[in-house]
């Protein structure tokens, strides 16, 4: 059985998962090998329709050495399973891992030693990196000298790559929760981080501390259906990223595909609604073209 005391618990790791349950047990199997049991692993279950719960329930069973806490929501995509983690978590600390992912050996206890040294010096979380499953680290490394950043101005500064992010869960929960529209199932997490960027910094870790492996099922690998089918939820991350740039060509790559997501949802409105209208007025020729470029693509 499951130790149900979190007094001293600060980390919670959490999962989204949709019919995952083929990938769900090497996340499982990386959270038992850790050589720090002292955190919560929850999984929002995002409306599975295989035996995701099953096996769940089964793992609730065992001695992990570590609390296992089990959401069901109907589907409506990652963003809103991070919204119910974020609602349900009461921990100081929180870090995503993703259903088809591993935690890193040790990666707990780096965290945490992390933490411990950095807690009182006003920082949202701990930055740290991903590397593939040989090993091989996603994108860049961190520079030697680097001690914090803001996620934004990591890969202003040339760095790249997806990176693992531990954030304080008090601050995330200081900023509006992800948006949903009606019909639509995905917003860009980068929402909240880069709210919180304009706020904080978060220390730097320069450790692995996850595994990750992209599915060909995976949102990433499939941008231009999710362009056609989200167009609200992506015209509203451009605003935000037009809200805070982070250069002035960036500016019209962002007002370009806010013209373009916002004629696939059929918005009269776009130009009124933009916080840059005369930006966006020069981008439309571009945006049309990216639009039928989209449905193209898509295959619409």
């Amino acid at each position: 059985m499951q130790n149900t005391t979190n007094d001293k618990i600060i980390l919670t790791v959490f999962t989204p998962a949709y019919n995952r349950a083929h990938t769900l047990p090497r996340t499982y199997e990386s959270l038992v090998r850790q050589d720090c049991k002292d955190f919560i692993w929850l999984i929002v279950d995002d409306g599975s329709t295989d035996n995701t719960a099953d096996l769940v329930h089964t793992w609730q069973q065992k001695d992990n050495g570590f609390e296992i806490r089990y959401i069901y929501k109907e589907n409506g995509g990652m963003h809103t399973a991070h919204n119910t983690a974020y609602e349900n978590i009461d921990t100081e600390l929180n870090v995503c891992i993703d259903s088809d992912d591993k935690m890193s050996p040790g990666a707990v206890r780096k965290i945490l030693k992390k933490w411990d040294e950095v807690k009182n010096d006003g920082y949202a979380g701990i930055i740290a990196l991903d590397a593939d499953f040989d090993g091989n680290i996603i994108g860049n490394g961190f520079p030697l000298e680097l001690t914090e950043t803001t996620v934004i101005g990591y890969y202003a500064n040339g760095g790249s790559g997806d990176k693992k992010l531990i954030y304080r869960t008090d601050i995330i929960n200081q900023f509006p929760p992800y948006p949903v529209f009606e019909g639509e199932k995905y917003v860009a997490l980068s929402y909240k981080y880069r709210l919180i960027d304009q706020q904080y910094k978060m220390a730097v870790l320069d450790e692995i501390v996850c595994n990750v492996e992209y599915q060909p099922d995976g949102s990433s690998n499939s941008m231009y259906c999710q362009y056609l089918k989200n167009p609200k939820g992506f015209a509203f991350w451009r605003k935000i990223c037009m809200q805070y740039p982070t250069s002035k060509k960036r500016m019209f790559v962002d007002c370009v595909h806010y013209v373009s997501s916002s004629i696939l949802a059929k918005n009269k409105h776009l130009i009124k609604e933009s916080p840059q209208k005369g930006l966006t007025i020069l981008a439309v020729p571009i945006g049309l073209l990216l639009s039928v470029f989209i449905k193209l693509r898509a295959g619409d």
